[in-house]
């Protein structure tokens, strides 16, 4: 008898009985998904591969031993003689992207023992997608399961056979000794030599500043600061696509003509599913109008390119508007030839631009003009992140003390004081009870340039009290400029407080937009843009070039990094390049990203935890008695409160599974991987924030835990916060327009007299126009989507991501914590005494609401930036 008898593996499952002289097989199941007759870039591709197969096996897979090295290869792991995939020629690919399992046999040979991992080897002409691997009764192991997820293309394009690892999880120092080589040459190929041109096969991550935005062959208006590498524009680092530098100014990198969008580099392993990529570009369709802008322009200029009332706002969404014949669209039609184009080229006599209804006008069509409605939404909003609690009255500029705006905000403490519930401002102050939302010292440096384009921007001051019924209640708002004769005499303020009727009442509603307005723009660019999606990249980056897919913080990162990749390239290719979407529906106009270059200055990682930020702005204390360690001064404040939640939820999951792989402190310093992991972030990843103080030492497992923590919050929850709700406040623009076209009217100007006898009509002149109206409403819907194959946060898409039990249980645990919290938020949105939940436009909060079904839902957590 051989020595591989009826043994029994750890969960006392029997193992199959082998005798000598025979040949001896181990069955495995193969799924994976072919590229199919649908593909976007190549119809022929599974028709080919059917041809291919006529002429022998063209898929191959060796086992590499776990527990025995070969003496003639550095010790590396044996390898197995090849299997190949059976019945390829008869599986039917299907028209859509669906899996596929195909069998497969090993021949057992106890000279490689117990497999760790395996060599891939497609001989086709096409690429495929290996999902997973799992073999059966293996002798003194029992079953082993491949997780690979990933596109496996011709042999000729790679160096290497491709590696695939088993799900077990291994810090570097106890990687079984015939896996290391296969472990550290994996790493060596995704890290590339930093010089080679990327094509769509490679496997390259790697890192570069933002010089891809302009396109200086096209003149002065088509130039852009480069983002990154300098103290004056510095910026989290991009992924790498390798293309040649621009003809004009070799310090740019060459673009990507704009129908060509979707073959920018990413690695390939980054790019959006079948299913996700069909989803963006169906409900992206509306977007084609960033190159169709000048013909639409041309034909609303024959008639005023303005919403003459409200009512024409809500045609939007109750019946949509009809937009006359454009004789290009034939062209259009043709350059991209996808059945989704009937999204926004309607053949059937329906009325394009039909939107749904946004929620914060679905109950109540006037509640967002209320002052109730527009202090809630700092706090349950789209942007609950930016109010802090007020310091010192009257608040000053920080950019130059000798410029004070004490005489504009005194003039208003008298009828301050009538809305403080008998307190003096004083008294308030001491009580915590005054908060502000200020952009005053963000904008104020660039007014004077964004003033000079067709923008008409304020830099906005609005403070705020906190009520004894918990909420808060607008106080003033200040709208500055710079002052018409030069900077060094400093600014202009005016300081409006609350009115309802006549002329008062319609500046009141104008000085709110102005707010928001501001709002709007800090929050796109910054808030969401510059803090979410641009901030992870580099740890999207970091973690594939130095942390092994067996590293355990692999492991706990990657569901966090889905997408994000590709989603960042398709933005810097049409939506926040020069000229694009952004600079088309947001204020700043050119002066958008550069703006939030000079933002960026003031990031500092261990900020973004949540406690961490809510201490930093004032509207929380630490105190040890509360359960997050922190109590809030705003007790009803729905983002914190359900954040605080999640994050401790996060926070307990990251420490569980951390400390079953990190016994010990020392063992964080001594993991090679982690540490330059860590030092690739901070030098590379965002090496214009070297400064030390800035981030964690990484000296121990209190800062990892802490780090993957911020690194999982600012993925899943931060994101979901300040994305998922901009259709359901900003799809409705007069609730948060995005630009301003004019100032508000002195009295005796023909303004002025319409501002008084058509309210409506004149708040309408001044904020967003129709045509940008449009653009902006079919952005944020696409932004505001959940696709249909979104995985959300205790959740993974691979239920045997690792082959730890206890690992597991974990995150089980921490799946049911997410569910209690659902739980809790249900029944606190139907509690009537936490006013600031729902608020007088009936949109209770969900946002930060774990999970969702598809579609434009205003709640759910996905697991990345994926959207």
């Amino acid at each position: 008898m051989s020595q591989v008898d009826q043994l029994s593996d750890e969960n006392g499952n029997k193992r199959t009985k082998y005798e000598e002289g025979e040949i001896k097989k181990i069955k495995g199941t193969v799924v994976l998904l072919k590229k199919n007759l649908l593909d976007f870039n190549d119809p022929a591709a599974s028709l080919t591969d059917r041809f291919d197969d006529f002429r022998g096996h063209k898929v191959s897979l060796q086992l590499i031993s776990a527990v025995n090295g070969d003496p003639g290869k550095e010790f590396r792991g044996k390898l197995g003689k090849p299997a190949y995939l059976e019945d390829w020629i008869t599986k039917i690919t299907p028209l859509t992207a669906a899996d596929v399992t195909f069998n497969v046999n090993f021949e057992w040979e106890e000279e490689v023992g117990v497999p760790g991992a395996l060599l891939v080897k497609n001989s086709h002409h096409n690429e495929f997608y290996l999902k997973t691997v799992t073999l059966e009764d293996v002798p003194g192991h029992g079953r082993i399961h491949f997780v690979c997820n990933s596109w496996v293309y011709p042999a000729e394009y790679y160096k290497n056979d491709r590696v695939f690892f088993t799900n077990q999880t291994y810090l570097p120092t106890e990687t079984p000794q015939p896996l290391r080589y296969y472990r550290e040459e994996e790493l060596l190929t995704l890290r590339g030599n930093g010089t080679e041109k990327l094509e769509e096969w490679d496997r390259v991550y790697d890192y570069d500043v933002y010089n891809d935005l302009s396109e200086p062959e096209k003149g002065p208006e088509h130039a852009r600061p480069i983002l990154g590498g300098s103290t004056e524009y510095p910026y989290p680092r991009r992924g790498r696509t390798g293309r040649p530098p621009a003809e004009t100014d070799p310090r740019y990198e060459s673009r990507l003509p704009l129908l060509k969008s979707l073959s920018i580099y990413v690695p390939r392993d980054e790019r959006f599913s079948y299913l996700k990529l069909s989803d963006v570009v169906a409900y992206g369709l509306k977007s084609v109008f960033q190159f169709l802008r000048p013909e639409f322009e041309a034909q609303f200029d024959s008639t005023p390119s303005e919403f003459d009332s409200l009512e024409d706002i809500l045609k939007l969404y109750e019946g949509g508007i009809k937009l006359p014949d454009f004789p290009f669209l034939e062209s259009i039609r043709r350059e991209i030839p996808l059945p989704m184009l009937k999204e926004i080229f309607r053949t059937d006599g329906e009325r394009p631009f039909h939107f749904p209804m946004p929620q914060v006008i679905e109950e109540d069509k006037t509640a967002w003009r209320t002052d109730e409605e527009f202090a809630r939404e700092m706090l349950a909003g789209l942007n609950p992140v930016v109010i802090r609690l007020l310091q010192e009255f009257p608040p000053n500029s920080k950019l130059n003390p000798k410029v004070s705006n004490d005489e504009a905000s005194s003039k208003t403490k008298e009828r301050m004081e009538e809305n403080l519930e008998g307190l003096t401002i004083e008294e308030a102050l001491k009580c915590n009870k005054l908060f502000t939302l200020d952009y005053h010292d963000a904008l104020m440096p660039y007014l004077s340039r964004i003033n000079l384009t067709s923008a008409k921007i304020y830099a906005t001051r609005t403070l705020l009290f906190l009520k004894s019924d918990g909420t808060l209640k607008p106080l003033a708002i200040e709208l500055s400029v710079p002052h018409p004769d030069g900077d060094q005499l400093g600014e202009v303020t005016e300081v409006y407080t609350p009115a309802e009727h006549g002329a008062e009442g319609t500046i009141w509603q104008l000085a709110k937009a102005y707010v928001a307005i501001n709002d709007s723009g800090y929050h796109q660019l910054i808030c969401h843009w510059l803090h979410t999606h641009a901030a992870i990249e580099p740890f999207v980056i970091a973690t594939n070039r130095q942390l092994s897919v067996l590293h355990p913080i692999h492991k706990l990162l990657h569901p966090h990094f889905r997408d994000t990749m590709n989603l960042n390239a398709l933005a810097r290719q049409t939506l926040i390049n020069a000229g694009g979407l952004l600079e088309r529906t947001v204020f700043p106009a050119k002066y958008a990203m550069e703006w939030s270059a000079v933002a960026y200055k003031d990031w500092v990682f261990p900020e973004q935890a949540l406690p961490a930020d809510l201490i930093k702005r004032g509207v929380a204390v630490e105190d040890p008695k509360y359960p997050h360690g922190v109590r809030l001064l705003i007790e009803d404040y729905p983002y914190a409160v359900d954040g605080l939640e999640i994050w401790s939820a996060i926070k307990t999951w990251v420490e569980d599974y951390c400390f079953l792989y990190y016994k010990t402190d020392d063992m964080v310093q001594e993991d090679s991987e982690l540490q330059l992991w860590w030092n690739e972030i901070r030098e590379k990843g965002h090496g214009d924030k070297k400064n030390a103080s800035w981030w964690h030492k990484m000296q121990n497992r209190k800062e990892l835990v802490e780090t993957c923590t911020i690194i999982i919050w600012i993925a899943s929850a931060l994101h979901a916060a300040v994305n998922f709700g901009q259709y359901a406040y900003g799809g409705y623009i007069p609730n948060r327009p995005a630009m301003s076209r004019r100032f508000i009217p002195k009295p005796g100007s023909l303004e002025y007299d319409e501002l008084e006898s058509n309210p409506d009509k004149a708040f309408l002149k001044t904020v967003t126009p129709q045509l940008q109206s449009i653009l902006g409403i079919s952005l944020i819907e696409i932004l505001s989507r959940h696709t249909s194959d979104e995985v959300f946060l205790g959740q993974r898409d691979t239920p045997e991501w690792t082959a730890d039990k206890k690992t597991l249980e974990a995150f089980g645990r921490f799946g049911q914590k997410l569910a209690e919290i659902e739980d809790r938020i249900i029944s606190m949105n139907s509690d009537e005494n936490w006013k600031n939940r729902v608020g007088p436009a009936k949109v209770p909060y969900t946002l930060l609401f774990p999970s969702s079904e598809v579609g434009l839902t205003g709640k759910g957590i996905p697991n990345s930036v994926s959207i």
